[in-house]
């Protein structure tokens, strides 16, 4: 292990190009973007790297000021467009529709359900409707973070 350590101290830009491939690797498991910048920062290290093998603190600060400009410049806009493709939706939009059984009273200012053992804040979509605990309900729609749900069981008045 200690000549794979020696070799990657004798080759630096190698040792940056396995940093930037592992970060990733790893943005595939959170897709928000932030580890990509991270690894966009290392393979410029990396770059750094072969052209100045022996300039490690200049690696180091051409990777990190591409990893903070990317973060800072690149990835709000980058977000904004994914979030504003066609047929993108957020987890709180794959909420509408869900189904569950409330257990407080929700009414039109206030209450709580829980859907795939998340507990979320609701109201009533009839604001002027109580729902009793007890009663099964389904999401119509959303208010901010707030769910706005109505019982199954009733017929919608609006």
């Amino acid at each position: 292990m200690s000549e794979f350590f020696d070799w990657i101290s004798s080759h630096l830009w190698a040792g940056w190009g396995i940093l930037a491939l592992l970060l990733a690797a790893a943005e595939l498991l959170t897709l928000d973007l932030t580890l990509l910048m991270l690894a966009s920062g290392a393979l410029m290290g990396g770059v750094t790297a072969l052209i100045f093998p022996s300039m490690v603190w200049l690696q180091a600060l051409v990777a990190l000021a591409t990893a903070v400009a990317t973060l800072f410049l690149l990835r709000p806009t980058l977000l904004e467009r994914v979030r504003r493709a066609p047929g993108y939706r957020s987890s709180l939009d794959n909420l509408i529709g869900s189904q569950t059984t409330n257990t407080v009273p929700i009414t039109g200012s206030s209450g709580e359900v829980t859907i795939q053992g998340e507990t979320w804040p609701a109201r009533s979509y009839d604001p002027s409707m109580t729902i009793e605990a007890g009663e099964s309900i389904e999401v119509l729609g959303l208010d901010g973070i707030v769910l706005l749900v109505y019982p199954t069981n009733r017929p919608l008045g609006r």
